[in-house]
């Protein structure tokens, strides 16, 4: 393959950049843009050692840089590969690779370096998609996943289970090609067992995966209400800023403001909407159109009540057109008497927390409770589970395979039968490992890399 190269660090000014250069002609490269101040050559350099010198482009002096080599297999990429620390300038830094490719390298593509990691068996494929996970990590739970997926702890629940249906297939092989031999036939009771065993295995894997998939890209998030209840305050509170406007004229907000905010371990991707009542206005009629079909489609709704004044028709309108979605009713103007009617809202919406948005009052409970709502703790995501749609997709697909090797036993059918079913469960496992893949899919995991890593 060919000795590519890129910057590393972020396309940003910062206190050092790194250059780095993977590929069998690594060294070969560095040699010729960098000048080590000890008189050492590159080629002479033993892993994991640095050099002071200054990066050049020909005869002309780029940088000081710190050269550090990492020889083959012992690299993270597996080949050799130097980096060059220089200072964190945009042109500085550009100008240092623009000499690396002057001198035998071509340009990295998006992932390509964690990609030729994984093609030379340093990590599984599970392990590289944990890469970019670590780098996305905002919270301390994505991290804690993303984490779990680099020490490899999917790719290990997915190899026994591959391990276990790879020993049944032997064995019913064995018994099937052989009939004129010897050879004592699998015990259905044996292969329900280890069925099993793999059933649990991998459901354990996609259990997490929902709440995971929150944590990871946000939760859809529709605040609704009638208006004049506080519903642009509390998108104004908990995004930190003046996105909505706030006056005390009913109908002011007419269209959907969009913002992610993050609340304690979740993002809340939320849509501030225009209060939903009966209206003559044919403008305010579509805004409140728009804001039905919002909390439609949303996750999570928050409806926001006055708590200073009794319920209304709209209000009530509203309790039963979400009360079957995931919502939490927030009762807004804790810091005014009270006169709503509590107990019919809780008698439709489990969730209940009182705030004043204005005040920035409750905003923790509301935060409690959404985490109650999606089951989102740290615990959750202490064990292995699948990180995206397409491990997701291979366990699923493994998963029907096995329930359908299991219902055939049930139904008392033969053994042979079984024989496709396992197999193809096998080929998925096979496949989410990254042990048997197409290179079509390959390229689509590491498309959605950084260019440097």
């Amino acid at each position: 393959m060919s000795t590519i190269a890129a910057v590393s660090t972020p396309n940003a000014v910062g206190g050092i950049a790194v250059i780095r250069i993977s590929g069998e002609n690594a060294l070969g490269v560095a040699e010729k843009i960098f000048r080590p101040f000890a008189g050492k050559s590159v080629a002479e350099m033993q892993g994991y050692t640095c050099a002071y010198g200054i990066a050049c482009d020909g005869d002309e002096r780029i940088d000081d840089c710190i050269l550090t080599v990492f020889r083959a297999p012992h690299s993270y990429t597996g080949e050799d590969v130097c980096e060059l620390s220089c200072h964190g300038g945009l042109y500085v830094s550009k100008r240092v690779l623009r000499a690396a490719l002057a001198n035998g390298a071509v340009s990295a593509e998006a992932g390509e370096f964690t990609k030729r990691a994984f093609l030379n068996g340093k990590i599984d494929l599970t392990q590289a998609e944990s890469v970019m996970d670590i780098i996305s990590a905002r919270s301390e739970i994505e991290l804690k996943m993303a984490e779990q997926l680099r020490e490899g702890a999917a790719f290990k629940k997915a190899k026994k289970c591959s391990e276990r249906l790879l020993a049944l297939l032997s064995g019913l092989a064995a018994w099937t090609d052989y009939p004129d031999e010897d050879i004592p036939e699998v015990e259905p009771e044996n292969i329900r067992r280890e069925l099993g065993f793999v059933k649990n295995e991998l459901s354990s894997l996609i259990k997490n995966y929902d709440s995971g998939r929150i944590v990871r890209d946000g939760v859809l998030t529709a605040i609704v209400g009638r208006p004049n209840v506080g519903k642009s305050t509390l998108f104004n509170a908990l995004s930190g800023c003046e996105r909505s406007i706030v006056t005390d004229i009913a109908g002011t907000t007419r269209d959907v403001v969009e913002e992610s905010v993050r609340l304690g371990d979740i993002v809340l991707r939320l849509a501030d909407t225009a209060g939903i009542h009966d209206t003559e206005d044919i403008i305010e009629g579509i805004g409140i159109d728009i804001a039905e079909k919002t909390a439609d489609s949303a996750e999570l709704v928050i409806a926001v009540f006055d708590g200073n004044c009794p319920l209304t028709a709209d209000d009530l309108y509203l309790i039963n057109k979400i009360k079957n979605k995931k919502c939490i009713a927030v009762i807004n103007k804790s810091d005014k008497p009270q006169l709503i009617e509590i107990d019919e809202i809780r008698k439709n919406i489990i969730h209940t927390v009182y705030i004043s948005a204005k005040e920035n009052e409750g905003l923790s409970d509301l935060e409690k409770s959404v985490e109650e709502l999606f089951e989102i703790n740290s615990d959750s995501f202490s064990v292995a589970s699948a990180a995206n749609e397409r491990q997701k997709q291979c366990i699923d697909n493994a998963l029907r395979c096995v329930d359908e090797a299991l219902e055939i036993i049930g139904n008392g059918e033969m053994l042979d039968a079984i024989n496709v079913v396992i197999d193809e469960a096998e080929q998925h496992l096979l496949e989410l490992t990254g042990e048997k893949i197409t290179e079509a899919v390959v390229n689509e995991v590491f498309s959605r890399f950084c260019v440097g890593k």
